[in-house]
């Protein structure tokens, strides 16, 4: 699928073409209109901040069989079709998001352009960087960091590793894939520094102590896609391992949002990492569009969409994104979905404070 939806047709919408918003770049706004920041020490009293990192692994052309210039483009969509959505009222829950926190644009980390078209290890440890350095000023801004990415490191473990180094304690993941990316070592540069797409997850038990696998809560896997040796391996660790087949059978939306409460015992902090190739087929579009990532009996728009919520309701440290669909703007909507849901679950936390 080709997505052919340009700014001008957003911008004609009868949503938006009366609206005025900050702009990141001629063709791209902010996430649902926000105000842009560009410097740290504007950051001071935000309690969300959105972050791009249009970064895609690969060497060449495709990644997963759809073309790069495809895949690195999800910042920028997803950004596109927030500003169809005139405010921040959600009217599922008669309430309105930017009435009680203070959301910011960070812009996109600067990622090399050598890092995309040339993703060597010591380009890739240099797009990483980039993330990193505006997830950490989130971070000690008090501020609970967003980043729309695509790949890892810079859509993973370069949110992982600022929040594992400022932890003060044990830190708990929440976990939604297809895939473990625990193989033991980056499939691209075959360099045990760098977190890969393949292997991030492995890599930040391995750098960060603080990180533990009893906090892990690891969503959505199925299907004959990975070693019984790895697997056995994270089980044996005491991981909380909830694949589909589960969800669909035992647990339910219901039962399943009750498990992330294993992130939360004894943690100082929570990573959510949204991996979203984990709809498969589902939908809200055809399997399709993530070529060699779609998968059978993946999550429905719905569940993506609740659990978000009930993690803002818990409470969070940071949040990422990687593997949004290209080619469809009901997809990229979806995205903005799983952020207001996630904001309205972090409103009502601290309503009930």
């Amino acid at each position: 699928m080709s997505y052919n939806v340009t700014w001008e047709e957003i911008k004609s919408h009868y949503r938006v073409k009366d609206r005025n918003f900050p702009m990141l770049s001629e063709d791209m706004p902010t996430f649902m209109g926000v105000p842009h920041v560009k410097k740290p020490g504007d950051l001071k009293g935000a309690d969300v901040v959105i972050i791009g990192a249009p970064f895609v692994a690969g060497a060449k052309g495709k990644y997963a069989g759809v073309d790069k210039s495809e895949w690195v483009m999800a910042p920028k969509r997803v950004r596109q079709q927030s500003i169809r959505y005139p405010s921040g009222y959600v009217q599922d829950f008669d309430l309105d998001i930017f009435e009680h926190l203070k959301i910011i644009d960070f812009g996109d980390a600067e990622i090399p352009r050598d890092a995309n078209l040339e993703p060597t290890a010591e380009n890739i440890l240099k797009a990483q960087a980039a993330v990193e350095s505006k997830v950490g000023a989130v971070l000690d801004a008090g501020a609970i960091p967003i980043v729309i990415g695509q790949n890892s490191p810079c859509g993973s473990y370069a949110i992982a590793k600022p929040i594992a180094e400022r932890a003060a304690g044990n830190v708990g993941m929440i976990s939604l894939d297809t895939h473990w990316d625990s193989k033991p070592i980056d499939w691209l540069t075959k360099d045990p520094r760098i977190a890969g797409s393949g292997n991030w997850k492995a890599k930040t038990y391995e750098f960060h102590n603080n990180f533990t696998i009893p906090n892990l809560v690891e969503i959505g896997e199925r299907g004959m896609l990975e070693s019984k040796e790895m697997v056995r391996n994270f089980l044996a660790q005491g991981v909380n391992f909830i694949p589909m087949w589960k969800v669909r059978t035992e647990l339910g939306i219901e039962g399943l949002c009750e498990e992330l409460r294993h992130a939360y015992d004894g943690t100082d902090a929570v990573y959510v990492h949204f991996d979203m190739d984990v709809i498969g087929g589902a939908g809200p579009a055809q399997g399709d569009i993530l070529g060699d990532l779609a998968e059978p009996i993946g999550m429905t728009d719905y569940e993506v969409i609740r659990i978000a919520h009930e993690i803002g309701r818990r409470g969070l440290t940071g949040f990422s994104f990687i593997c949004i669909p290209p080619g469809s703007a009901v997809i990229y909507r979806l995205i903005v979905y799983v952020i207001t849901y996630l904001l309205v679950g972090l409103v009502e936390n601290r309503q009930s404070e």
